[in-house]
């Protein structure tokens, strides 16, 4: 890769690195994965740079490397066992916080989010929180829109579900 090529993939490491970050942790639970998550997609962007740079979806590219690193992850895991809150991460990073003056109700649903398969997981973060189309959702996920259209609403029940036994909310 020229000079050229690395400039311009530094400068969307740069400006990507943090979103990319706060995808991996909504998906994962855990800022020390979701950095390593993070890291790997990067590094595969970096070696693929040459043919996604002069593209119009970098970003949609390397959400979907940061996806398949994660859900890779979890397939080779040798254990079920489920990530906890990393409450402490949550306070080092207060600015990330999407409802800051309630943290409660953030750590309850970040729990309840654990609770959902991965690919569960990776609609609900996709399809709701990041607000992409059924469609960008289901080429990031390999899957077709109609799966999307089914597991999304079936996703948010189980999370509502898990929400409304849990004795923090309400």
């Amino acid at each position: 890769m020229g000079p050229q090529g690395r400039e311009g993939f530094t400068e969307f490491a740069r400006t990507s690195a943090h979103r990319l970050c706060q995808t991996a942790y909504l998906l994962c639970g855990d800022w020390h994965l979701a950095e390593d998550l993070t890291q790997i997609a990067l590094e595969k962007l970096y070696l693929a740079w040459r043919r996604i740079e002069h593209t119009d979806q970098p970003h949609a590219y390397a959400k979907r490397v940061l996806l398949n690193a994660y859900l890779d992850r979890r397939r080779r895991r040798s254990s079920t066992e489920v990530p906890g809150i990393d409450a402490q991460a949550l306070e080092r990073r207060p600015d990330e916080a999407a409802d800051a003056d309630l943290p409660d109700v953030r750590l309850t649903l970040i729990d309840a989010l654990m609770r959902l398969s991965p690919r569960d997981r990776a609609v609900v973060v996709l399809r709701y929180w990041e607000d992409h189309s059924v469609e960008a959702v289901a080429e990031m996920l390999g899957m077709s829109a109609s799966a999307v259209k089914s597991a999304g609403p079936r996703a948010l029940a189980r999370l509502r579900g898990t929400l409304t036994v849990n004795p923090l909310v309400g």
